[in-house]
């Protein structure tokens, strides 16, 4: 699974450089977050702006490493695509977690 972790001032952007997050990649995303999480920044950002489709285990997926995270952590999202944000939006999960319109650019102190 292809992610790219960037630190920011507030917070650790994530970007996803996959276009799908489904039950092929789960458990490696599961994995690699885990990994660029554990130092424990307070903020988490998941970028999602290259996904394009996102199956149960998928959705699965990112709450099960919004679980795993410190107490002190949170996991937020940006830049859903419109049919990733369709699927969080049926699911009610857009009520779970903070989503923000726009992911921080690279190398850009600024986060949503």
């Amino acid at each position: 699974m292809d992610l790219v972790a960037e630190p920011h001032p507030d917070a650790l952007v994530i970007r996803v450089k996959e276009s799908r997050i489904d039950a092929a990649v789960a458990i490696q995303f599961k994995d690699r977050m885990r990994e660029l999480t554990a130092p424990g920044p307070a903020r988490v950002i998941l970028d999602l702006s290259r996904v394009d489709f996102i199956d149960s285990s998928g959705l699965g997926a990112i709450v099960s490493v919004m679980k795993s995270l410190a107490p002190a952590q949170r996991l937020e999202l940006a830049a859903l695509t419109r049919d990733v944000g369709k699927v969080f939006r049926l699911t009610r999960m857009d009520s779970v977690f903070a989503i923000h319109d726009t992911a921080p650019e690279p190398g850009v102190a600024d986060a949503p």
